[in-house]
């Protein structure tokens, strides 16, 4: 066995592991939703929308997928509730791919020494911010690229400190000033430093308070600024960070940040440990920002890019 088959199939596997719990769950609602049914008629499609909202597909995407079951129901005269699994994996799949969002995530891609890619990532408090960050720049290491972290997040001791650990566990630089220093000024310096030591990625953490979405859009575009005097182009991707556990709340922080800011990608995280995956397939849908990355767990390779079709396979397969 080859190395790209082997760790393909280790790939699935942490997939797989990490959404067990949305799939038992998805699959015993679908199981008591169709007990004593032969076919897909309308309290079939009634307690499948139950169960896709309770699943935290939300409400507008839901709707859709039970609109296309609906019509491919009425077209293949002869589909029956044993076929419901794979039509759903069909009809989601196909929902997904319609979006204008490809899969673009990659922890491999051109990079050009001294001019690096900046990512700078946003995400309130709590939803694994900096613990993305830091396997973020373990897997672009280990993919052969030179990795160098802002703590700009200076405004909570503990952020500088956690950012300064992983940096430590990842074998990447951190760039830090004093708690309550200017992050602007640390995301200059963290650009200039890279910029100077020909590092192929920069990645920017960033406070994570929402209280105030003026004062957040004044800050964020701040730090955009700034970086830009070092990198016209900087940031490449800001990338907001999701905890997908907190199912709709998810949905309602990608909305307000959205709105502070220009979000260009999406990592949403805790998925091993909750059965609110779906949440991954409404966010998908709702927001046309593509889903880069997903977390699957603890470990540093536990962090994984985001494919729709290997997704929804392994959710439904």
């Amino acid at each position: 066995m080859g190395f790209f088959s082997f760790f393909s199939k280790e790939k699935k596997e942490v997939l797989d592991q990490g959404l067990s719990k949305t799939k038992e769950s998805v699959f015993g609602k679908i199981a008591r939703a169709i007990v004593g049914k032969t076919e897909i008629d309308d309290d079939v499609l009634d307690n499948l929308e139950e169960v896709l909202v309770t699943s935290d597909v939300g409400v507008e995407t839901t709707l859709k997928i039970i609109e296309r079951i609906q019509a491919r129901a009425a077209r293949d005269k002869y589909m029956n509730t044993k076929e419901l699994n794979r039509l759903l994996k069909e009809e989601i799949a196909a929902l997904l791919m319609e979006n204008n969002t490809a899969d673009s995530g990659s922890f491999d891609f051109p990079t050009t020494p001294g001019n690096p890619y900046v990512i700078m990532v946003v995400g309130v408090n709590g939803v694994g911010k900096t613990t993305t960050i830091g396997k973020l720049a373990h897997q672009f290491k280990k993919a052969g690229k030179k990795v160098y972290l802002g703590a700009a997040d200076t405004f909570r001791a503990a952020a500088v400190e956690q950012l300064v650990e992983w940096g430590r566990r990842a074998d990447v630089p951190v760039v830090k000033q004093n708690m309550g220093s200017d992050p602007a000024s640390v995301a200059y310096d963290t650009l200039a430093s890279a910029v100077a030591n020909n590092a192929d990625v920069v990645i920017i953490d960033t406070a994570g308070r929402l209280h105030n979405k003026v004062g957040l859009m004044n800050e964020l575009t701040k730090i955009k600024n700034v970086m830009k005097k070092v990198l016209p182009d900087a940031p490449n991707d800001v990338l907001l960070v999701l905890d997908g556990s907190t199912g709709q709340n998810a949905f309602e922080q990608a909305k307000q940040f959205t709105l502070a800011t220009e979000v260009s990608s999406l990592a949403i995280t805790k998925l091993d440990g909750t059965a609110k995956g779906g949440v991954v397939i409404g966010i998908s849908d709702q927001f046309k920002i593509p889903v880069k990355y997903i977390g699957l767990g603890e470990g540093m390779d536990h962090l994984q890019v985001f494919n729709r079709m290997e997704f929804v396979d392994s959710l439904f397969g």
